[in-house]
């Protein structure tokens, strides 16, 4: 009998897997840094910063036909960062990074609840800022609708503070978690439509804070709307994008939004192994009564150049930007190719002195496949003209001759089972 029981177990999960999928997968993805002026100038006489960071995920993966689930697990590490013999670690950075299913409601709606990654388009306004070893994660409530090469997003989040719902007397809602555009609660709806050659797509996506005094409550909430399109066209060797997106409502501590952020990117394939690109964007800053436009939870660091002068976690409120880029890519093979850079940049409003120019950057990105792992090379130099000295609170004579960055990441993505 008890074989019996045994057999019947057996042929019962077979039966289960036979109608879903199951898959397991993870990241390894050690990056090493030399940082001598990345982000902000480097003083003078100063040492360089450098260092390792290691990302690790665990991913598992389980397809019915009702569902599908997901759940991935993170740490983020710098060599180095605990002592010997430690018993725990010293950052807490291990814990989930996504965790959710996508429930199918019919053939053309879903739902997807819980935590998860969220990009659309070129990631310019909600992106998972995949470069940055922790990345960026969104607790929410999608419902989704897809038909033939059309789609709608409606997206519902409600933070809350752990403290508020881990004893019996909570009360309240207040959300004192601040920071980095952290929202208390978030709505969008997203839609696009793809045709042979064009795409567009419309985003409408309102952000709500809490009102922090002393980084306490203040009882009150704030709310930012964020609309706009990304339209792209692609034919033959040609390519167009292009990013118009406006900003209106209020930020945290009541400064009030009447703000833009308009781009135009054109690439064209030059031959099979050159493709050249060309682009402008223009992002409004601070004015006397009104807020500059920030792009919240795009992946930033993909634009305005790769030294992350401007839009990461940095110049939130200040004069805007003017970013003029040109590209090239070098593809030596099917496994490697060679990105090159060069961006302009100056303000969208004038300094206090008067002065815009802010100066210019080179981004250099080798890429190359190696049997089970990719390898990315990069290197980075900024130009500082008088301006950018004057924006980030310093002078020529107080700054290093040589603003650079350069690193080396190596990704490996085993599949454990597929």
């Amino acid at each position: 009998m008890k074989k019996t029981y045994l057999k019947i177990a057996f042929f019962a999960l077979m039966t289960q897997f036979a109608n879903a999928q199951f898959s397991l997968d993870g990241e390894f993805r050690p990056r090493t840094e030399f940082r001598h002026g990345f982000g902000n100038l480097i003083p003078d006489d100063t040492d360089a910063g450098f260092g390792t960071s290691t990302r690790v995920r665990l991913n598992a993966g389980y397809k019915a036909d009702e569902y599908q689930f997901y759940l991935s697990i993170q740490d983020v590490y710098t060599w180095g960062e605990n002592r010997q013999l430690l018993p725990q670690d010293v950052n807490n950075s291990f814990g989930v990074f996504e965790a959710w299913v996508d429930y199918k409601i019919s053939n053309n709606w879903s739902t997807k609840l819980g935590r998860q990654t969220i990009d659309y388009d070129d990631e310019r306004i909600l992106g998972s800022v995949g470069w940055v070893q922790q990345a960026r994660n969104h607790d929410a409530a999608l419902i989704k609708y897809r038909k033939d090469k059309f789609m709608l997003d409606l997206a519902f989040a409600f933070n809350q503070d752990k403290a508020d719902i881990s004893g019996f007397s909570s009360v309240g809602t207040d959300f004192n978690t601040a920071g980095f555009f952290t929202y208390k609660a978030m709505q969008y709806a997203y839609l696009k439509k793809e045709w042979t050659t064009f795409s567009a797509s419309f985003l409408a996506l309102n952000t709500t804070f809490q009102d922090l005094v002393g980084g306490v409550s203040a009882g009150t909430t704030s709310s930012l709307v964020t609309t706009g399109t990304h339209l792209a066209y692609k034919k033959d060797k040609f390519g167009l994008e292009s990013n118009i997106f406006y900003q209106t409502g209020e930020r945290q501590n009541e400064i009030k939004a009447n703000a833009y952020l308009a781009s135009l990117d054109l690439s064209y394939k030059a031959t099979a192994k050159v493709v050249l690109g060309l682009g402008a964007e223009i992002i409004s800053g601070q004015k006397d009564d009104t807020a500059a436009f920030f792009p919240l939870y795009g992946t930033n660091h993909k634009f305005n150049g790769l030294m992350d002068y401007f839009y990461v976690g940095n110049h939130a409120n200040s004069i805007g930007l003017v970013d003029l880029h040109a590209n090239a890519k070098f593809i030596f093979s099917e496994k490697s190719n060679l990105s090159v850079s060069f961006l302009n940049f100056s303000g969208a409003e004038a300094l206090p002195s008067g002065e815009k120019s802010l100066g210019n950057e080179i981004d250099l990105v080798f890429a190359t496949k190696l049997k089970g792992a990719g390898l990315a090379i990069g290197y980075s130099q900024l130009f500082a003209n008088d301006g950018m000295y004057e924006l980030k609170g310093t002078t020529k004579e107080a700054s290093s001759n040589l603003q650079n960055w350069a690193w080396v990441m190596l990704t490996i993505k085993p599949k454990f089972l597929n």
